[in-house]
């Protein structure tokens, strides 16, 4: 799928700037495709798109299928005539550089519920009207079970399905049946908002192809337990009788802590898998391929085999690598899609079977710079090693960001660079930019605090600590043509610039 040397950068929809407190599919996203196609770049790579909980995270999704609504955009609400302005007076004061979430997801909530009352008020336009419709029928393998149970959560106080009644969590047909009717307007209003997000994604996504911008979606391995999947088919999961999950998932000890990382998310029940022929998985990836162009699998190495960690530790240390059914998984995907459009993320612990099984599928997997500087030349992220089917990242959202990763390493790891990269420019993010474009990695993508050659400050993840991650955003003024010239031409000079051909 990835057959010319191209690049790409890694920036979050939140973190797109703009007045509403969050990055949004508005007129801030079509500039940022804008900045893509006038720097020939060609990719644009971005986190899970699904609806967040708890703690924020787009990895701990409440659906595999579901977008998230705190993405619409209040000016797409203007021009579909769905608000007006009076709407927007009382917009509070959201910080610049960082995504206040609680406020947001307040103000947000409210905004969209003031239009789904005066659809259930007024009825719905004619052209509205017909396009929910048929957004509803070629959605309704999700969409139904997603609305329900978000419902049902809205209205015990947003506990995790775990926690509620009975006849609610053993899904008894009767109370879903009552609940459907008592709860029709939340539920019209969550499908509403579906809606909103699809239109306005594909609407976005049209205009990126007429610029020769690709998209780059994340699947990750997990799912969230809190979630529409887990609650509708706890068949597929290897959850107790009591509908707890029995193992976890994570991993075991690495570099990022010492007692590994504990997600908590639950794992697969194969069998149950194997038995339908893999067709939920098959609908997860088709619903994101219906988003964006490539899928980035987040862990890909649980498709090899996964750390599988008793329900109820407190760490990740104690657990058990577990195989998974990779092959006949990967199989399934190609016999839908045969040049699979697949990146494999596959960092971490990284055993022959997931190197065979990335091979045996042609599928590129990544490569991290600021993980090549330990001084040993035969390290793997030098890139001497690089070939033609890796993806080169300078870092990624789990990473600090270059200038941040500098100036918090050690005196021996800055000389090897230094040494191995033949320069010692201070903008030390532009520096690894450049050896990331100069490798033979077909692709090769950047995170875009490095393009701002931002510090510590604007990371965006930190593994292993819960609060205070995905908030950054970009300021308004960062993008400017001085910018726009000096990235174009690092594309020209290392043969990744992309422009469109004219028509013959």
């Amino acid at each position: 799928m990835i057959n010319e040397r191209s690049s790409g950068v890694l920036l979050h929809p939140t973190s797109l700037p703009g007045p509403y407190g969050i990055g949004d599919l508005g007129p801030e996203a079509y500039r940022w495709i804008d900045f893509l196609h006038s720097t020939g770049t060609r990719y644009w790579q971005f986190l899970p798109l699904g609806p967040t909980g708890y703690g924020d995270s787009p990895y701990q999704c409440f659906s595999a299928f579901a977008g998230n609504p705190y993405l619409i955009s209040p000016d797409g609400l203007l021009e579909m005539g769905l608000i007006n302005k009076a709407d927007l007076s009382d917009i509070p004061a959201f910080p610049e550089e960082k995504v206040d979430f609680g406020p947001v997801i307040e103000w947000k909530t409210a905004l969209l519920h003031t239009v789904s009352q005066r659809l259930l008020e007024n009825g719905l336009p004619k052209p509205i009207k017909q396009a929910f419709e048929t957004f509803l029928i070629e959605h309704k393998h999700w969409i139904e079970e997603y609305a329900l149970f978000m419902s049902i959560k809205q209205s015990l106080g947003g506990v995790s399905w775990s926690e509620w009644k009975d006849e609610y969590k053993f899904r008894e047909p009767d109370a879903l049946e009552k609940a459907k009717n008592e709860l029709h307007e939340k539920i019209f209003r969550h499908q509403f908002d579906q809606f909103l997000f699809f239109h306005q994604w594909m609407k976005l996504r049209d205009y990126a192809q007429s610029k020769d911008v690709l998209l780059i979606g994340d699947m990750p391995f997990v799912i969230a337990f809190d979630s529409a999947d887990a609650w509708s088919r706890p068949d597929l999961f290897l959850l107790d009788e009591d509908l707890q999950p029995t193992l976890v998932a994570g991993v075991p000890p690495d570099a990022f802590g010492p007692k590994g990382q504990l997600w908590g998310n639950p794992l697969y029940n194969w069998q149950a898998h194997e038995a339908e022929n893999y067709d939920w998985w098959l609908k997860r990836l088709e619903a994101t391929l219906e988003l964006v162009d490539l899928v980035r699998i987040d862990h890909f190495r649980g498709f090899a085999a996964a750390w599988h960690i008793p329900f109820g530790n407190e760490d990740a240390i104690i657990g058990e690598w577990i195989p998974s059914p990779g092959v006949a998984l990967f199989k399934t995907f190609q016999s839908r899609y045969p040049e699979l459009p697949i990146i494999a993320e596959d960092l971490g612990y990284i055993t022959p079977d997931v190197v065979a099984l990335r091979e045996d599928f042609n599928l590129p997997g990544m490569r991290i710079l600021q993980f090549a500087f330990d001084g040993d030349p035969a390290n793997e992220f030098l890139p001497h090693h690089y070939t033609l089917d890796s993806v080169c990242y300078t870092g990624t959202h789990d990473n600090e960001t270059a200038k941040g990763w500098y100036m918090q390493a050690e005196q021996q790891n800055k000389y090897f660079m230094h040494k191995y990269l033949d320069n010692n420019d201070e903008d030390v993010a532009w520096v690894m930019m450049r050896a990331a474009f100069r490798s033979v990695a077909q692709l090769c993508i950047v995170p875009m605090q490095d393009v701002l050659s931002l510090d510590s400050r604007a990371r965006m993840n930190n593994p292993g600590i819960a609060a205070g991650n995905w908030g950054w955003r970009m300021k308004n003024d960062t993008i400017d043509e001085m910018l726009i010239k000096k990235f174009r031409d690092l594309n020209f000079t290392y043969s990744r610039l992309c422009e469109i051909q004219p028509d013959s």
